[in-house]
């Protein structure tokens, strides 16, 4: 198949293109051109604008691909400038569980949030000069391919954290190095019960995605739970030593969850994609960090 990545140069993305590759698609990938690709010779390159309807005409005019797989929309109007100027059977959305709006729970479900119902505003991110926060622009982003696209046309893919070797957002990387360093943290909510996405398997849900017949909203996430107090104490017995938890200390990154928050993949199992337990990446990941910081 003919598949246009828009984005996939850094973190899973790279996980995407390969496995891509590896299973004999054509495969193209769209960026600003800001950051080299490994796999270069591999996949062709096209530089463009996501947030200019021209660059995007200009760069595709006379194309027609499968499956367009966008990393890069976070606004209705990122979504209405592809649709609109590119050809293409399926359009794939990297998403967000942030879509849900702060209502989590244990085993969130997808029709928990439903982008055909909800009222679509057209606009950008804050971030591009727009008035919509990151959720909110992914929610905005899915109701567009919603109102633009046939059913069976779309498929809003929602992630939670991704965690991984690549992740450039050093989120979990927060935690080793304050433990590390006695450093005091904030940490709000030790105990709720959370579950995060292992990069491999972001990566490699894409490539299952281009060969399936699944559509509309799907959740993708490791398929049990742990907690901040699981990763915390983890690294506090191979650091040899206690984590100072301070009201006053920095933020730590994941205190935006509040409550349990668990997301239900009933769906992507469904397609024969069986994501990871946290156990199986999550405490080798600690182990590679600490070891990074002991270098």
């Amino acid at each position: 198949m003919k598949i246009l990545v828009m984005g996939g140069t850094r973190f899973f993305g790279i996980r995407t293109v390969d496995g891509l590759v590896k299973n004999g698609h054509d495969v193209t990938v769209a960026t600003r051109g800001n950051l080299p690709f490994p796999l270069e010779g591999k996949i062709k390159k096209v530089i463009f604008d996501h947030r200019d309807e021209e660059s995007i005409r200009n760069a595709f005019s006379g194309d027609d691909y499968d499956i367009i797989i966008d990393k890069i929309a976070f606004s209705s109007n990122d979504v209405r400038r592809v649709v609109s100027n590119v050809s293409f059977d399926k359009y794939v959305l990297m998403s967000t569980c942030g879509v849900y709006n702060g209502r989590y729970h244990i085993d969130v479900r997808e029709e928990e949030f439903d982008p055909y119902s909800y009222g679509l505003i057209w606009g950008e991110r804050d971030a591009n000069g727009g008035s919509f926060d990151y959720d909110e622009g992914k929610r905005q982003a899915e109701c567009a391919a919603a109102r633009l696209l046939e059913p069976e046309k779309a498929v809003m893919v929602r992630f939670p954290v991704v965690m991984g070797e690549n992740d450039y957002t050093k989120r979990l990387m927060f935690y080793i190095e304050h433990i590390a360093a006695e450093t005091p943290m904030y940490v709000n909510n030790p105990n709720n019960k959370l579950s995060f996405l292992y990069e491999n398997d972001a990566g490699d849900f894409f490539c299952k995605l281009a060969e399936s017949e699944l559509y509309g909203a799907v959740n993708l996430s490791s398929r049990d739970i742990i907690t901040t107090g699981d990763i915390i104490k983890y690294a506090e017995e191979k650091l040899g030593k206690k984590a100072v938890i301070d009201i006053n200390g920095d933020i730590a990154p994941y205190n935006g969850f509040e409550t349990d928050a668990t997301w239900n993949t009933d769906k992507a199992q469904g397609i024969g994609f069986v994501p990871l337990r946290h156990k199986d990446w999550i405490y080798d990941l600690i182990d590679s960090y600490i070891m990074k910081i002991k270098r």
